[in-house]
């Protein structure tokens, strides 16, 4: 039998070696070359016919390598590994073990190579992802940072928001299902995730629903999942769903008045069992997951309307917070105006600022668009503001020119609740401040208007204490 399986392999010992990933260099006791593979051929870019037939110490004299193992091993009669360096720089790494004959004598020597140097190559490839991937897990724990600052501190001066947060603050660390209330704009999202950075899953991602973002084609199969096959395009393998991913967490679902009345009945039953439902299956999966829903419409209109159910309703109308609009709490305009100013002038690598009658101004105006308008008319003024003050001039004429909707900041001046020297000495203190900005220099304004120079600290350092 053994010569039946010696017969059949000898016509096959090439493809065999052939089929081999290493390099594989046969030499016998003498050191000829008795066969190399495919392998070996492409790592080192030698044909098989430069090779068979020659001793491996003509090819060292000739340069084409610069060790070889045969040696070695026929004078110990021992396994032996070296690094070996090709011509063409390419660098290998040999590991040789010596073939006995019958009487125990080395027949032949096998030899495996590899290529170190893309071996080296690979390595420095990973070491280079290595610090890109440090680099920006730095990066996303810093700004995870910056965002858990942010929801730890809001920006806030009016006496509204200031019972917003002390609202929050009660309502976080429960378990209770939270719903925001208020117009587009408002800040719905942001009080979301103050509420999730301040209860007990804190540690764990919010995962934010658009209830209006997604069609109501998917809807069903996003939010809680399907089964292999449930559907034409569906994955054999099934997917879950937001409140399988969110499981421990919160899901945050914005704009819940979108959400269809025939996945209101599978919420509701999120809320009443705490069990999702995948698509295609019957089987109830059980999740444990609070929830935060927020709208900008009146739900009780929703459910005299017949578009939101009356159960659901109540199971959210638990904690409720409303955010009341921006026009309702002016106090907030200038404060929230130069924090997105900062955070601007920090993007675009400007040094920027409000002039207070600029602030004044805006605070007349009533924001339709909330605190997102507030916020993308900032971002608008620090790109295309020309100096470091932020003027009238650089408002929108919405806001700067002659309309009812600066009557609140025509009335404050009117009201008698300041005096006439503080109206007109804040006035010449943005006049000076517009031109120092134009000329460059106090001592330019001085030789231009014809006043001191001590006058103009004067009235500047008087201003600025009001």
């Amino acid at each position: 039998m053994p010569s039946d399986v010696e017969s059949v392999l000898s016509g096959y010992i090439q493809a065999v070696l052939d089929a081999l990933k290493d390099g594989v260099y046969i030499s016998d006791r003498d050191g000829k070359t008795v066969c190399v593979n495919k392998a070996y051929e492409q790592l080192t870019g030698l044909r098989s016919e430069d090779l068979v037939g020659r001793s491996v110490q003509e090819l060292i004299q000739r340069g084409v390598f610069d060790i070889a193992l045969n040696p070695r091993i026929v004078r110990t009669g021992e396994p032996a590994e070296h690094v070996q360096h090709l011509k063409d720089g390419t660098i290998l790494v040999l590991s040789g073990c010596p073939v006995f004959d019958e009487a125990g004598q080395i027949r032949f020597v096998v030899t495996f190579a590899r290529d170190v140097s893309r071996l080296m190559s690979l390595t420095e490839q990973i070491d280079q992802q290595r610090i890109l991937m440090n680099q920006t897990a730095g990066q996303i724990a810093y700004v995870a940072r910056q965002q858990e600052k942010k929801s730890h501190t809001p920006t806030f001066a009016s006496p509204q928001m200031a019972g917003v947060l002390s609202l929050v603050n009660r309502i976080a660390p429960t378990d209770a299902t939270v719903l925001i209330l208020g117009e587009t704009g408002v800040g719905k999202d942001v009080v979301a995730r103050l509420v999730h950075s301040r209860s007990p899953r804190h540690e764990k991602l919010m995962l934010k629903v658009d209830c209006g973002g997604i069609s109501e084609t998917l809807t069903e199969s996003e939010i809680f999942g399907y089964v292999g096959g449930a559907f034409t395009g569906a994955s054999s393998k099934g997917k879950a769903g937001y409140f399988e991913i969110a499981n421990e967490s919160t899901v945050f679902l914005d704009e819940i008045g979108e959400l269809p009345l025939s996945m209101q009945t599978r919420l509701l039953r999120v809320l009443q069992d705490g069990e999702i439902v995948r698509v295609g299956s019957s089987q109830p999966r059980k999740v444990n997951v609070r929830v935060i829903a927020a709208t900008n419409k009146n739900l009780r209109d929703c459910v005299e309307a017949g578009t939101f159910r009356r159960d659901l309703y109540y199971r959210l109308n638990v904690a409720v917070i409303q955010i009341p609009p921006l026009r309702e709490r002016s106090e907030d305009i200038a404060p929230l105006a130069r924090m997105f100013l900062e955070e601007y002038a920090a993007k675009y690598h400007k040094k920027l600022r409000f002039m207070d009658i600029t602030l004044e101004m805006m605070r007349g105006y009533s924001w339709p668009g909330n605190v997102r308008e507030l916020q993308n008319l900032v971002h608008s003024m620090a790109i295309t503001a020309t100096g470091e003050a932020v003027s009238p001039q650089d408002l929108p004429p919405q806001i700067s020119g002659p309309s009812p909707l600066n009557k609140r900041f025509l009335n404050d001046i009117y009201a008698g609740h300041r005096t006439f020297k503080e109206i007109m000495g804040e006035a010449e203190a943005d006049f000076l401040r517009r031109a120092i900005e134009m000329y460059g220099s106090v001592q330019k304004v001085a030789q231009v208007f014809k006043l001191d120079r001590s006058t103009i600290f004067r009235k500047l350092k008087a201003a600025s204490r009001h």
